[in-house]
């Protein structure tokens, strides 16, 4: 009897002490992304440590944030699965992923858009920007927090032999993400789009299974890409950004003064990622070092012009014939926004 009691008590003790832990452990944001953690190694590496700082400092631990790297969770599109499912609560993702739920984004793939970087980043901060985010709730259920930079504009790298013309770009196998936007550019520019996934990218380009690939600088750097590749052209003709997204449930468990400390760490969070982005770019990781290791070219702007007149008009009509007077709504919505910030 004695014994029967004391262990009642104890485990009485135990359940007490797992509530209070539970309790001082608040809540938890397992937030996913794609590359190496570290503030100053790459975009998304650099946000989501500012994010994991602001946040657990600004609610004073009551939201903890735990980071996994490097795709650990699994292929970008699946995580975003997770995120819609509430197995995980946040994810950094490619927009090839959120294309896997949300074909729309597609919109942003119009090539050769954007006349600067700066425009970009007006475009997603702006009306524009809530509009999509809206919508990509809207239609998944999934909450969009904003949009940073992968790295800045995409580039052509490639080991057959430099791009200077549309011309060169005739046979040439790149590798794309699984968006079709991607491939109707590579395709109307005379290249043989193959979508590969990102986690086999560099084993494609070491074997010949792709002949080069579009990114911009700063993957080209850390993603070692320069090893399995010889040329590179600055064409600066896509703007493909991260999507920030939480899961819906978990953002509405948030208190009001919670809300307010995740949102405003995102936005610093993808301010961070852009002054990385460009900061690299500039930098001996970026085209100096890279200067080094490949040939580099630059379009002129009358070459952009042919590679523009010749992939624009294909991906427009792409979007507006797979999502019909919504996509054409939305791509005018885009253009015009891009216009304005200009």
């Amino acid at each position: 009897m004695r014994f029967s009691k004391l262990f009642r008590i104890l485990a009485g003790t135990a359940l007490v002490l797992m509530v209070a832990h539970t309790a001082m452990a608040g809540k938890v944001i397992k937030l996913h992304h794609l590359n190496k953690n570290g503030a100053f190694d790459n975009p998304s590496g650099a946000a989501v440590v500012v994010f994991k700082n602001l946040v657990e400092s600004g609610t004073n631990g009551e939201i903890t944030v735990e980071i996994f790297p490097n795709g650990q969770l699994g292929k970008d599109a699946e995580v975003v699965q997770q995120v819609k499912a509430g197995i995980i609560q946040m994810g950094v993702h490619s927009v090839g992923a959120v294309g896997s739920v949300y074909p729309m984004i597609s919109v942003l793939d119009i090539p050769f858009a954007f006349p600067n970087i700066a425009s970009t980043y007006a475009v997603l901060d702006g009306p524009f920007g809530q509009k999509m985010s809206e919508d990509i709730f809207a239609k998944t259920g999934i909450k969009a927090l904003g949009f940073s930079d992968s790295g800045g504009f995409f580039q052509f790298t490639n080991s057959k032999h430099p791009i200077k013309t549309l011309e060169d770009m005739k046979g040439l196998k790149i590798r794309t993400m699984g968006l079709e936007t991607h491939k109707q550019v590579v395709s109307s520019l005379g290249g043989q789009p193959a979508a590969i996934a990102w986690s086999e990218v560099y084993t494609a380009l070491q074997t010949g299974v792709a002949d080069g690939q579009m990114n911009p600088v700063p993957i080209v750097e850390f993603a070692k890409l320069y090893e399995v590749q010889k040329y590179l052209t600055i064409s600066n003709h896509l703007f493909a950004p991260h999507v920030w997204l939480m899961n819906a449930d978990f953002y509405n468990s948030l208190t009001p003064a919670e809300v307010k400390v995740v949102e405003a760490a995102v936005k610093a969070a993808i301010v961070t990622s852009r002054g990385i982005a460009n900061a690299i770019e500039a930098s001996e990781r970026g085209l100096p070092f890279l200067q080094e290791k490949l040939e580099i070219y630059a379009l002129p702007e009358s070459e952009k012009i042919r590679f523009r007149d010749a992939a624009m008009p294909v991906v427009k009509k792409y979007i507006e014939d797979t999502f019909g007077d919504e996509g054409k709504k939305m791509l005018d919505d885009f253009l015009a926004a891009i216009e304005q910030a200009s």
